[in-house]
C-alpha cells in the first residue's frame, strides 16, 4: 500500500522482500480466503499504549476505500459474519491485485533479499545479499514475530533499536491459551469440541470456544488473548442465553458433571498458564512505540526519512480483518508523504 501510493506520486520505489514470494501472511489468512477488512472498523477495535494514535490513519483510509480497490479488480467477496469480508475465491487474488497496482506505478519488487545492515548518512544505505541500495525514505513494514515459519523475525524491532527508537514489550496475540493444571486433565479428551459462549477478562467477547489438546482456542479465546496478561483469570459462561444445559455437547456434559455443578456453567474461572506462542499467534501485540512516530505520516520524529507501518508498530487489531485494515491504512498514510 505504501509503495502503491508513493508510486502514484512519481516516487521511485523498491520493495525488498526477504521471502521467495510476497504476501505469504495474506495467502494463509481467513483459511486461504483473506479476511481483508471489516465493515465495522473503529478505533475501539485496536489496542495500543496510545489509544488515539491509530485514529488518524484509520480515518483517512477506510474499509470502503479498500473495497473500492477490490471492486475495481473485480474480485468477488462476501461478508461472513460481524462485518468480516472474505474473497469468494482465493486470497491469492488480493496478492495479485496489490502486485498489479505496484506494477502500474513501476514499484519494483526484489525477492529473496536479506538486509544485512543499514547505514544512515545523507541517505540510507542498505547492504543486502543482492547488492547495495540507497534511499531518502526507508519504510519498515516487516510485521512482528508471529508465524516464524512464514519468515517472521525481529528485524523491524532491531532496526528501531539501532536508530534509538523505543519498542514496547511484545507478546503473542490472537492465539490459543494453554490450560495445564490438574483440573484440565479430563477436558483434554474433548479436543475438537466447540461451543458458543461468553468469555470475560478485561473485556468480554461472545463467539465459539474450542477445546484443544493443550487448552482452549477458537474465536472468543483468540480475541481475549490479546488483552490477557500472564497470571490473570478469565471466566467462561457456557450458557450465555440461559439455555438448557442439555443443549450442550454430551461429551462435554459427561466430563463437566463429574467435577462441577450446573451453576458453575455460568462462571467457570480459569487461570491460563500461557499462550501457544508465536508459532500459532496470528499477530504480535506491542512493538515500535507510537510516541516515537507521527500519527499523520508514520515517520520517526527523531530520524528524518525513517517510517514504521503495520504490525511492527504498537497497534494491534481484534480478530476479523482489523489488522489488515491497519496495514492498508498505515501504508496509505506513509505512502502519501515518503
Amino acid at each position: 500500500m505504501c509503495a502503491i501510493e508513493a508510486g502514484k506520486r512519481g516516487r521511485s520505489v523498491i520493495i525488498l522482500e526477504r521471502n521467495d514470494a510476497v504476501g505469504k501472511k495474506i495467502r494463509i489468512s481467513g483459511g486461504g480466503r483473506c479476511s481483508f477488512t471489516n465493515l465495522h472498523t473503529s478505533p475501539e477495535n485496536f489496542i495500543s499504549e496510545n489509544r488515539s494514535f491509530h485514529k488518524s490513519a484509520l480515518a483517512r483510509f477506510r474499509p470502503e476505500d479498500f473495497i473500492a480497490l477490490i471492486k475495481r479488480h473485480r474480485i468477488a467477496y462476501h461478508e461472513k459474519k460481524l462485518g468480516q469480508l472474505f474473497c469468494d475465491g482465493s486470497s491469492q487474488q488480493v496478492i495479485d491485485m496489490l502486485k498489479a497496482e505496484c506494477a502500474a506505478v513501476k514499484a519494483r519488487i526484489v525477492l529473496n533479499c536479506r538486509v544485512e545492515s543499514i547505514d544512515k548518512r545523507e541517505r540510507f544505505i542498505l547492504h543486502t545479499n543482492v547488492g547495495h541500495f540507497e534511499c531518502s525514505s526507508l519504510v519498515i513494514a516487516t510485521g512482528g514475530l508471529s508465524l516464524p515459519k512464514l519468515g517472521a523475525t525481529s528485524f523491524g524491532y532491531d532496526v528501531a533499536r539501532q536508530f534509538g527508537v523505543k519498542v514496547t514489550p511484545v507478546r503473542a496475540a490472537l492465539v490459543g491459551l494453554v490450560l495445564d493444571g490438574p483440573e484440565m486433565k479430563p477436558f483434554r479428551d474433548l479436543h475438537g469440541v466447540s461451543m458458543d459462549m461468553i468469555v470475560r477478562g478485561r473485556v468480554e467477547f461472545r463467539e465459539n470456544v474450542l477445546f484443544t489438546h493443550r487448552g482452549i482456542s477458537g474465536p472468543a479465546i483468540l480475541q481475549i488473548s490479546t488483552y490477557w496478561k500472564p497470571g490473570s483469570e478469565i471466566t467462561l459462561d457456557f450458557l450465555p442465553d440461559d439455555k438448557d444445559p442439555k443443549m450442550l455437547p454430551r461429551r462435554f456434559l459427561q466430563v463437566w458433571n463429574s467435577r462441577y455443578t450446573l451453576d458453575e456453567l455460568h462462571d467457570w474461572r480459569v487461570v491460563p498458564s500461557g499462550t501457544e506462542g508465536y508459532e500459532k499467534a496470528e499477530v504480535t501485540a506491542g512493538g515500535v512505540d507510537t510516541s516515537e512516530l507521527s500519527s499523520q505520516t508514520m515517520e520517526v520524529k527523531s530520524v528524518r526519512g525513517l517510517y514504521f507501518i503495520g504490525e511492527v508498530v504498537d497497534v494491534t487489531g481484534q480478530l476479523g480483518g482489523f489488522n489488515f485494515q491497519w496495514a492498508w491504512a498505515s501504508g496509505f498514510a506513509s505512502g502519501r508523504v515518503v
